[in-house]
């Protein structure tokens, strides 16, 4: 076999050294963006959360134009409703009947997509609901309850089997999905800052970074209100910090 010359194997390097950069850059990209379905799902859930079903309708139209398919925007109001209400969530929902309605008239075909995929394991749902809050926080649920877990053991139980184990255990979106929708309705309703501050020191941990949770506060600004997005940028700002 004839060695490489030595200009070939510097062409093949600089070759392979440019597919490297390509790939970084389309990192970085993902990295310090979210993605139009993403953004989507950042103003349906606000517009929701606020009850602003004028605008909603929009929103609606341009995160299914976006590639939401109708179970993906289902799931996140259906998502929202643990943290801003049934009434709320309903709303949601008959807006977005109506704007399928109109669509439908119009000759678009919505993509209905996946169902969520039914629970087959046997072990409790409280069990569950702490296997699935470990995941999204790194921390593992272990020793006696402490704050409101201990005041109310009741709400305890209703977070880990309904809300951790019903809700996040359906897989018609990602965790990642979940917790924007999350932060995004705490941030629109106010008044809940330790939460808030909780739910975006996962959405850390799941991988979404500072310049993503920013874009989407910034959505927040444009299509719920200033001073909602201020006081979430003040808490991610405060995080941050924390972390360095």
């Amino acid at each position: 076999m004839k060695p490489i010359r030595p200009s070939i194997f510097l062409v093949i390097l600089l070759s392979l050294m440019g597919i490297h950069d390509l790939i970084a850059q389309t990192n970085t990209t993902l990295q310090t963006s979210l993605s139009p379905k993403q953004q989507s799902i950042v103003v349906v859930a606000g517009l929701t959360a606020k009850g602003d079903l004028q605008h909603l309708q929009p929103a609606l139209a341009t995160g299914l134009d976006a590639g939401l398919t109708i179970n993906e925007i289902k799931e996140v109001l259906i998502h929202l409703y643990a943290y801003c209400g049934f009434p709320r969530s309903i709303r949601g929902l008959q807006t977005l009947m109506t704007v399928l309605d109109e669509r439908k008239k119009k000759g678009i075909v919505d993509k209905v997509g996946k169902q969520a995929t039914p629970i087959t394991s046997s072990e409790p749902k409280f069990e569950r609901g702490k296997k699935v809050l470990a995941t999204l926080s790194g921390q593992p649920q272990m020793g006696p309850p402490r704050g409101y877990a201990a005041f109310s053991p009741e709400i305890e139980v209703f977070l880990k089997e309904h809300l951790f184990a019903d809700i996040f255990e359906r897989d018609v979106i990602s965790y990642s999905d979940r917790e924007l929708t999350t932060i995004t309705v705490l941030a629109s309703i106010g008044g809940v800052e330790p939460m808030l501050q909780s739910h975006l020191d996962i959405c850390l941990h799941l991988g979404l970074t500072e310049p993503q949770l920013k874009q989407a506060f910034a959505l927040i600004e444009t299509n719920v209100g200033t001073t909602e997005a201020e006081s979430g940028r003040a808490i991610l700002s405060q995080l941050i910090g924390s972390r360095r």
